[in-house]
């Protein structure tokens, strides 16, 4: 399986101004459900991050292992690795990784029994686009203090928010 780059490209006078003089942010979204992985790659996309998206924690562990990201969205209950698995082989591994679990199945006492797992953002479905922005941002801004992630786009150049619940 591959890797989806979900990132908007274009010509330079397309991409707005503001999103010209940030460096983008690098993601990688996980996400099992299609629509889900699509959803929030392309609110991200729209928001001026660098967005990559795997089907499941085996591409993406595998993504992992090739590209550097500044943030990791996971879902929890997906096939083959799930996000508990994969935070677990990041954490093995030694890469200090920001991590959001967007999940609609959250780990059971997974949070109490690994210290390590305070750091973990979790972000319970279903969420809407600017709970997923918010957390992304405060998770990039705690992490990278001297970083300015991209702001939330204009609501008014928005989807509503009923087309973007997750």
């Amino acid at each position: 399986m591959e890797v989806q780059n979900m990132s908007q490209t274009g010509p330079p006078d397309v991409v707005p101004p503001q999103r010209q003089l940030k460096a983008a942010h690098r993601i990688l979204v996980v996400d099992d459900d299609d629509d889900i992985r699509q959803l929030n790659s392309d609110v991200l996309a729209h928001s001026g991050y660098h967005v990559d998206a795997a089907e499941d924690g085996a591409v993406a562990w595998d993504t992992l292992q090739q590209k550097k990201y500044d943030l990791l969205i996971t879902d929890n209950d997906m096939p083959k690795v799930t996000g508990m698995e994969l935070l677990h082989k990041l954490h093995a591994a030694r890469m200090a990784l920001p991590v959001i679990m967007a999940t609609g199945v959250p780990p059971k006492n997974e949070f109490s029994r690994y210290p390590w797992l305070q750091s973990v953002v979790l972000l319970l479905k279903p969420y809407s686009y600017h709970e997923l922005l918010g957390a992304v941002r405060s998770v990039l801004l705690a992490t990278d203090p001297g970083s300015d992630p991209v702001p939330p786009p204009d609501p008014q150049s928005a989807p509503p928010a009923e087309a973007l619940q997750v």
